[in-house]
């Protein structure tokens, strides 16, 4: 019989990287990624919900739903949907973009950000990333736009391949806000409209602005593992009453209200958030602030924990901003997936749930032959994150 292997002993960075977690999470193992927290009214609301029999997309929870989340994010208007993917793909929709269309999109993502943009019949065309924010990096966008764009017929099109660029997605990554306002920049001066997937920055701030309000519109996802949840959900945000009127529309099956016909005038989709998952929002809505203040003492006791270390570093929210710190997150000093898998590791045996960033877009099997700019600090990022348990339980001492 062959002996064991030994095992790899640790070095001085897991070393440290473990003691780290001890001593912000000490207590009970394992411990997961993000948990959702029910403590409040959640099963009050659920309950009304089945004890009236309006469980479906019609009740007063998505309406009061889509009231409260437009009053937390200073937006004129907002319209519940199923999941944020959808609220993505029709927000995409109805900015303009067309099937044969390319969306700028980062790499450095969640697949649904590009998924989105190929309901829509569209072609993700990826761009890099700001060391700073972990988001899209206007100053690279605009250098790589003038190198591969022209205007043609009013819309900028990809020299390259001749197709419309016709949006431009922004993803505010771990809830840390992108650099909008150099990002509204390239928008106004490409002719390229913005909309912002905001999937995982409920609560956060950029100069005093919530998130997902900048642009054309803004989707969010209530996904299980997100700031607050609505089991599955999400949302379409926008200044403008005529889109909000469309994407309720749309996402409604484009049925013209009636007594009893059924007359439908668009192809559209049955996208509509239903009242029950609308009731567990409200619940979750209402300790918003609470789960933020929790998630950003977490935060700030993995910054001391990580303060001195030679080879990690916490990342912190961008200058001007105020970030929900949705998934607190330590990026290796020297990028290296083989160190970042040991951390991985390390972490995961020892009970504390730790993940890396997503697969670079471009390297997905679907999307491997989509248009890409230079992805230098995207790849660097891939190879450094290293994101830790963040559940707002953590802070508040609640089972999740």
């Amino acid at each position: 019989m062959t002996p064991a292997a030994a095992p790899i002993p640790r070095s001085g960075m897991e070393t440290r990287f473990l003691a780290a977690l001890e001593s912000v999470l000490p207590g009970q193992r394992p411990l997961a990624l993000h948990e959702p927290l029910f403590g409040g009214n959640e099963w009050t609301y659920v309950k009304e919900c089945i004890d009236t029999g309006w469980v479906s997309s019609v009740g007063k929870f998505v309406d009061e739903f889509e009231r409260r989340l437009a009053e937390v994010a200073g937006s004129r208007h907002a319209v519940a949907t199923v999941n944020g993917t959808a609220a993505l793909h029709v927000a995409l929709k109805l900015a303009g973009v067309e099937p044969g269309d390319e969306v700028l999109v980062p790499a450095l993502s969640f697949v649904a950000t590009a998924n989105a943009v190929a309901h829509c019949g569209a072609i993700p065309h990826f761009v890099d990333s700001d060391e700073k924010t972990l988001g899209l990096d206007p100053v690279a966008l605009r250098d790589y736009l003038d190198s591969v764009t022209e205007r043609s017929g009013g819309s900028t099109r990809n020299r390259n391949t001749g197709r419309k660029l016709a949006a431009l997605v922004p993803m505010h990554a771990f809830g840390h806000p992108a650099d909008i306002d150099g990002l509204l920049a390239v928008s106004a001066d490409f002719g390229i409209p913005l909309v912002e997937d905001a999937a995982e920055s409920l609560g956060s701030y950029y100069k005093g602005r919530h998130t997902g309000i900048f642009g054309l519109m803004g989707a969010l996802s209530f996904n299980g593992n997100k700031i607050i949840t609505t089991g599955g959900g999400g949302a379409i945000l926008t200044q403008d009453a005529e889109l909000a009127r469309h994407a309720k529309h749309l996402t409604t099956t484009a049925k013209r209200p009636h007594r009893w016909e059924f007359f439908h005038d668009e192809v559209a989709w049955n996208y509509r958030l239903p009242n029950l998952n609308a009731a567990l929002g409200c619940a979750q809505l209402e300790r918003l602030d609470e789960f933020i203040d929790s998630k950003r003492a977490l935060a700030a006791r993995y910054r001391a924990a990580f303060a001195d270390d030679p080879d990690m570093r916490f990342a912190e929210e961008p200058e001007n901003c105020r970030s929900n710190y949705w998934l607190s997150t330590i990026l290796l000093r020297e990028p290296s997936t083989t160190a970042r898998d040991r951390l991985l590791a390390v972490a995961n045996d020892a009970g504390f749930m730790a993940r890396p960033a997503w697969t670079l877009l471009n390297r997905l099997p679907m999307y491997a032959a989509s248009p890409a700019a230079p992805l230098p600090v995207a790849e660097r990022l891939a190879a450094a994150i290293v994101n830790l348990p963040s559940s707002p339980s953590i802070a508040l001492g609640e089972k999740p």
